[in-house]
């Protein structure tokens, strides 16, 4: 699974530090370890990253956790987390 989405100041350490409270609440709750990234050519677009996310409600419970985390607060303008699920075939 994978989210991004724009952060207004992608040097905010405050940002980083919500994403990563996320991250690790994600994984006390699921078991599964996400990872940040952020866009090279545009270092405001970050997305964090899901492997092994074979739970049927893992989507919706990252979602609960992020909407607790206060990441909203440190969006962009106009932005808003987007969420893609890609499997094997």
């Amino acid at each position: 699974m994978y989210v991004y989405y724009k952060v207004a100041d992608p040097g905010s350490s405050a940002a980083r530090e919500c994403v990563r409270g996320l991250l690790a609440t994600v994984r006390l709750e699921t078991g599964v370890q996400g990872r940040l990234l952020r866009r090279a050519e545009d270092p405001a677009t970050w997305m964090e990253v899901y492997e092994d996310a074979t739970r049927g409600d893992f989507a919706a419970v990252v979602e609960r956790i992020a909407a607790a985390s206060g990441i909203a607060a440190h969006l962009a303008p106009r932005s808003a987390r987007v969420v893609e699920r890609f499997e094997a075939f």
